[in-house]
């Protein structure tokens, strides 16, 4: 008789520690990251002064510089099988400038702070995925990167609830926060992802490949198939579409939803991603790659059509709800497809070149949709954003998937 097959809690608690050290330090650093993120908006609108295509600018610089540089640290990574140095790097570095927003008067500082943030992210992202990558065989790696972005998300719903809870501490008797409350929110933020460099140092494990030889690697794209290229060109084309969640806050502001409030959506939104990242990545190992990514794509178009026309906060409400299923859907399954398509002593580039595909498009997407708001209104930009999703889903259903071992 064959055995049963383990209930859905029991395979995720039968994870490797690898997977769990790396998920709970996401959950960390997440924790203080959206203790900031879902503030900073507002905060440069209605504090410092900056347009919506500033906050564009800001973010998409931001997210460029990210995923630029994780194809350097998942070619390194590769090189000289350092992926744990790495990630500790990274993080330490978003745990030394997050504090720095507290010197910021302008957006123009705001900019600096977080392009050397994302620093940091671009050089942890990387090996941490290709670290995820080798602790669980092929069938289980859609499980194992839907359990990592889970554990993130949940610190996405821890972030907004401390900060909501201390801007009511430092605000009772004020209609809006101030600079400095705002400030000394931001302070508080460095302290979870100070915790997570101990959880690195202690329970992160090195996982290296061994090979016969030393295996030959470059930057390129020479060393990989048209097929991996195709799936490329495909992220870098609906990524085109997908701006910085700071205009879906900001539509959320002007839809209804009071500035103080604005952390309580964003816990919302990073509820839903949660529970449907724990779905999403164990169906994608189930039901293939391919189908979980193209539903996810098709709903991100919706809902952006969705925030075009949104006019009550109650609608801004459900719009954020349904979009945090389009993140469980796609996010853990595109980064298992990354390391089916690719040998594993190539996973660090690949990953680096994934997000470089992101990268390339992420800043232009930002700038697009901050023009078309200041041009032509809120309406047209999210309009023109759907529609490039749209096209984006329609040639990924070029990409062949199938792969030994995992269901496409």
């Amino acid at each position: 008789m064959s055995e049963p097959k383990p209930r859905f809690y029991e395979r995720y608690t039968k994870l490797p520690r690898n997977v769990l050290a790396l998920s709970l330090v996401s959950l960390l650093n997440d924790t203080s990251s959206e203790i900031i993120y879902p503030l900073l908006p507002t905060f440069l609108f209605l504090a410092l002064g900056a347009s919506p295509f500033a906050i564009g600018a800001i973010e998409g610089a931001a997210e460029s510089t990210a995923s630029l540089l994780k194809l350097f640290s998942g070619y390194i990574s590769d090189r000289f099988q350092k992926r744990k140095l790495l990630v500790f790097i990274g993080y330490a570095m978003a745990s030394v400038t997050r504090p720095m927003l507290i010197l910021a008067t302008s957006w123009q500082q705001v900019l600096f702070v977080r392009l050397t943030d994302r620093v940091g992210k671009g050089i942890r992202g990387t090996p941490r995925d290709a670290l995820l990558s080798m602790a669980v065989p092929p069938e289980k790696r859609g499980l194992a990167f839907g359990f990592n972005r889970a554990a993130d998300h949940l610190g996405a719903v821890f972030g907004p609830i401390i900060a909501s809870a201390l801007l009511y501490f430092y605000a009772q008797n004020s209609q809006s926060p101030t600079i400095d409350e705002y400030k000394l929110v931001f302070l508080v933020a460095s302290v979870p992802v100070i915790l997570g460099l101990f959880v690195i140092i202690f329970l992160v494990k090195e996982e290296k490949v061994v090979t016969a030889e030393k295996p030959k690697l470059n930057l390129s794209l020479a060393g990989f198939d048209g097929n991996f290229k195709r799936f490329l060109f495909v992220i870098a084309l609906f990524t085109l579409s997908n701006s910085s969640d700071a205009f879906l806050l900001l539509r959320a502001q002007q839809s209804g939803i009071a500035p103080a409030t604005l952390p309580l959506l964003w816990m919302v939104l990073h509820i839903s991603k949660f529970i449907s990242s724990l779905v999403g990545g164990n169906l994608s190992d189930k039901l293939g790659r391919k189908k979980l990514i193209f539903s996810g794509w098709i709903l991100y178009a919706l809902v952006y059509v969705g925030f075009a026309f949104v006019d009550s906060a109650e609608g801004a409400w459900a719009l954020f709800i349904i979009y945090g299923v389009y993140f469980g859907l796609s996010e853990g399954a595109e980064k298992a497809l990354v390391a089916d398509l690719v040998p594993p002593e190539k996973r660090g580039t690949a990953f680096g070149l994934y997000n470089l595909a992101f990268g390339i498009t992420v800043f232009p997407a930002s700038l697009l949709i901050g023009a078309l708001w200041n041009e032509f209104g809120a309406t047209t930009a999210f309009l023109v954003s759907a529609f490039i999703s749209l096209c984006a889903a329609a040639i990924f259903l070029t990409v062949k998937t199938e792969k030994i071992g995992v269901r496409n």
